[in-house]
């Protein structure tokens, strides 16, 4: 083999698609697996009937996680057929409580702030909302609202709902299985009730975060002409965009590669201390 052709075996591996599904262990198809190759930023979403593809070379680790389920880690050239093991809860004593309604307040309004679309990839934002002593009065989520932009009737995205762990970063899921809805088309504030999950608003504050999903029915594909060169090109972008607030904070947590991270670099510091960031435009609606 020659130094040329040993270059091209090594590209055409490194880019290569790396294919297969996901089911559980009954055989079962599992949509809307996230699907990370580790440390970095190259993700995908399984599609309704469990099948994905990723760029990636077969060194690689990918990582496989979905609510209900116990997380993997798998070579990515032994990924044909991903069998995902069920998670056993341990239940306890059914509370139900009773929701009065008689008192709303509506959290995480921004005014006078820049919004911005941007289409981020496979990572998962996050905005923060801490815990006030007056919430006392008002403990229930009641509604939670995004702000998105849309090209696509009923694109599909998930909603994480974190507790802050003990060292500030979003930590354990409030769900058990995962919270999918449909974005209407447009730039639209979409609303979601929550009433019937019987969330409460944790004393550690809590994260809402967006997982877009990287399946065929969120894809669209544009022609781009090169007004230099003439040459054209396809984009590709998965819907829905979410708008972001630009913001001062002390933190921006993300979840990318399969971990989560948090930027605190000092390039957009303010002389407040903080940093100039992104936020998703998410509000919530608590009540009694």
């Amino acid at each position: 083999m020659n130094k040329f052709s040993f270059l091209l075996f090594l590209s055409i591996s490194f880019f290569a698609q790396t294919k297969g599904v996901v089911v559980d262990e009954s055989g079962k198809p599992i949509p809307y697996v996230n699907i990370w190759v580790e440390n970095e930023n190259i993700g995908t979403t399984s599609e309704e009937n469990g099948e994905f593809s990723i760029a990636g070379s077969a060194n690689k680790n990918l990582i496989f996680s979905i609510l209900g389920f116990e997380k993997r880690t798998i070579k990515a050239s032994e990924v044909s057929n991903v069998i995902m093991k069920a998670v056993s809860f341990q239940l306890d004593e059914v509370v139900i409580a009773r929701h009065f309604e008689t008192k709303r307040i509506e959290i995480g309004s921004i005014s006078n702030s820049v919004l911005e679309a941007f289409d981020n990839g496979p990572r998962i934002d996050v905005k923060f909302f801490p815990y006030e002593t007056a919430y006392k009065k008002t403990k229930f989520i009641k509604k939670v609202s995004i702000l998105t932009d849309s090209r696509i009737d009923n694109a599909t995205v998930k909603i994480h709902f974190y507790r802050a762990d003990a060292n500030g970063f979003p930590g354990e899921e409030l769900l058990i299985k995962d919270y999918i809805v449909t974005i209407e088309k447009g730039v639209v504030r979409n609303g979601f009730d929550l009433t019937d999950l019987n969330l409460k608003m944790p004393k550690t504050g809590i994260f809402i975060g967006i997982e877009k999903l990287l399946i065929l029915k969120n894809k669209l594909e544009k022609t781009i002409v090169n007004s230099n060169t003439q040459k054209t090109s396809i984009q590709v972008i998965y819907y829905p965009l979410v708008l972001y607030n630009y913001v001062e904070r002390d933190y921006l947590f993300t979840y990318s590669g399969g971990k989560w991270g948090r930027q605190t670099n000092d390039k957009n510091q303010v002389e407040s201390g903080k940093i100039k960031v992104y936020e998703p435009a998410i509000n919530l609606v608590l009540t009694n």
